[in-house]
């Protein structure tokens, strides 16, 4: 399934991994949210915590086809994600996340399925006990 990825840290433009991951990879980017999260600042790094009544702002990323399959191995790469290993830091899970696109006069609020990397289990149970979390769910304006 070529869901889209919805990147809310070090991925997002003007961030360190944006270029070296995305640039020339992309078909679109557009602002979006993640509602049912909260952020937290990891060692240079946020993590998106799922919890009830929390709002992560990001961004949804559309890969171009041709790039696909090569991104979604690297992105896995970057977030140290491997498919039922116990030692992740994060997972890559298929959540909805809200487009929040278009001009003030008529936003695009739809919904969508995305691939978005949350904090494992354990980093999550971690985070919640001892963690920073970042109040606004925006990472640029931590």
């Amino acid at each position: 399934m070529r869901l889209p990825f919805f990147v809310y840290g070090t991925l997002l433009p003007g961030e360190i991994n944006h270029d070296l991951f995305l640039r020339g990879r992309t078909g679109a980017e557009e602002p979006a949210r993640l509602n049912g999260a909260v952020l937290y600042d990891g060692p240079g790094y946020p993590y998106a915590v799922e919890e009830r009544g929390g709002v992560v702002h990001g961004e949804l990323v559309t890969a171009l086809p041709q790039e696909y399959e090569e991104l979604l191995v690297a992105l896995d790469r970057l977030e140290e994600y491997a498919p039922g290993a116990p030692r992740n830091l994060y997972e890559r899970v298929e959540r909805e996340v809200i487009r929040d696109g278009g001009d003030t006069a008529a936003r695009d609020h739809t919904a969508v399925r995305a691939w978005v990397y949350v904090a494992a289990p354990a980093v999550a149970a971690r985070l919640r006990s001892r963690g920073k979390l970042i109040e606004s769910g925006d990472w640029r304006v931590r």
